[in-house]
């Protein structure tokens, strides 16, 4: 049985596309029989034909992932994508180091540890690059006896 008008005039009626249009199995005769669009409104007001909803994206794949990155998954070299600088940016990776190093610097100078000169000296090294980390820093006042 050839139902393509009225699927076509469903549609239409409907709002939807051809393959939303749901005609029911069981009365295919009655809907044969529908040539007007009235006959055919008539028809999707009794039930016999309805429109499919909409599918959609499931999000459940994007939430199992999203899951697993905040317990620490997908976080290895084969997934960091950009340049080097990109998740932390080397500006923001400068600053963290030089603020721990300045604030250790004011520490040592406030306990006596060391004095303003070699408060200036280590301060200017430090703006300069040569210390990578406190503790560098910690190893070359020592290496070089410039703590009291």
């Amino acid at each position: 049985m050839n139902l393509t008008t009225q699927k076509r005039l469903a549609a239409d009626i409907l709002k939807v596309g051809l393959n939303r249009v749901w005609i029911d199995p069981e009365n295919t005769e009655e809907v044969s029989r529908a040539i007007t669009r009235e006959g055919v409104k008539q028809l999707i007001d009794n039930g016999i034909i309805k429109a499919k909803p909409k599918k959609g994206i499931s999000s459940y794949r994007s939430k199992k992932i999203a899951q697993q990155k905040k317990k620490g998954r997908r976080k290895g070299h084969g997934s960091i994508k950009g340049a080097k600088g990109a998740r932390t940016p080397k500006k923001k990776a400068w600053m963290t180091t030089i603020r721990a190093l300045r604030k250790d610097l004011k520490d040592m100078r406030d306990n006596r540890d060391i004095n303003k000169t070699t408060y200036r000296k280590l301060y200017k090294m430090a703006k300069g690059g040569a210390f990578r980390s406190k503790s560098y820093m910690k190893t070359y006042a020592r290496d070089h006896d410039l703590l009291r």
